[in-house]
Formats: C-alpha cells, sequence, structure tokens
C-alpha cells in the first residue's frame, strides 16, 4: 500500500486593507451582495462575488426555499449569471462573504461540494484558476489561488467519456 498525501497552500490576511484594491473591491462586492439574500428559514446569508477576465464583476447571493432542496447557493447563483450573461468570458476570482442574523460569524465560510464541483467545471472548462477569497462578517479572510486546491480529486467530464 503507498500513501500520499494531498493538500494545498492558504493564504491568509487579517483585514481586507492587505489585499489588493481589485480584491478589496470584490470582497466588498459579495459583502453588499449577502444583504439582499433571500435566507428566512437559515438566517444564514452568503454573498458572492465573480470577476471576469472583461472586468465585469457579477453578483449573487443565496436564495432559499421552503422546500429545501429547491433553494440555490450564493456561489452558484454568480457564477451560473456569469455564464449565461457573459458566455466565453473567463472567470478569474470569485469572493464569498458569509454572516448570520443569529450570531457573528468570525471565520470564512467555504463553498459546499455541490458550489465547488460548479465552480471547478468553469475553472476545467476555462483552462486556468479561480481564486477564491472568503471571510466572515468579521475575521480573517483566507485566499486560496484555486478551487482544485479546495476540492482535489474533483470530478471531471473526463469521466463521462472512453477517450
Amino acid at each position: 500500500m503507498k500513501k500520499q498525501h494531498i493538500g494545498f497552500e492558504l493564504s491568509v490576511y487579517d483585514n481586507k486593507e492587505a489585499l489588493s484594491q481589485n480584491e478589496q473591491k470584490l470582497l466588498s462586492e459579495a459583502e453588499l451582495a449577502r444583504e439582499n439574500a433571500y435566507a428566512p428559514y437559515s438566517n444564514f446569508k452568503v454573498g458572492a462575488a465573480v470577476l471576469l477576465e472583461n472586468g465585469e464583476t457579477v453578483i449573487g447571493n443565496n436564495q432559499e426555499n421552503s422546500s429545501y432542496p429547491s433553494g440555490l447557493c450564493a456561489e452558484r447563483v454568480a457564477i451560473f449569471q456569469a455564464g449565461a450573461k457573459y458566455p466565453g468570458i473567463g472567470i478569474t476570482s470569485i469572493a464569498i462573504s458569509a454572516t448570520s442574523k443569529d450570531y457573528v460569524v468570525d471565520s470564512p465560510a467555504g463553498p459546499c461540494g455541490n458550489c465547488r464541483q460548479s465552480i471547478i467545471e468553469y475553472e476545467q472548462k476555462q483552462k486556468s484558476p479561480i481564486s477564491i477569497l472568503l471571510r466572515g462578517e468579521t475575521g480573517p479572510i483566507y485566499k486560496c489561488d484555486s478551487v482544485a486546491d479546495i476540492l482535489p480529486l474533483a470530478f471531471s467530464s473526463s469521466f463521462l467519456s472512453d477517450s
């Protein structure tokens, strides 16, 4: 038996001012987007902002539904809207911010598995990394250089073909 370690590097910033101006702006867009989230059941609001290669920013926020599986996460709202509105334009980065009505979210909340898979599909399609910025309401900011870092052994279209 052979064991292999799979890991990744994560940059941790104490505050927004330590980020580049573009990253600060993107994170601020995600924070604004989360305020308009529809989260009456969980009281957990998430905002996402996607930066495209053409400089456009596309936002999304979580949209809950009383039939729980019918809702959609902020990350997928933003990434799917970017794909629909700007087809063929690459995504360079995504910022995600979370808050709760019930408590202070003082650490970054990572994307769920469905969102990681959706983001990596775009990363694989465009053949270039999508960096991720994560922040709660307060506290540190995490930055990953690629969604592939936080989704090792990802499923891809190569599994659906015999070529």
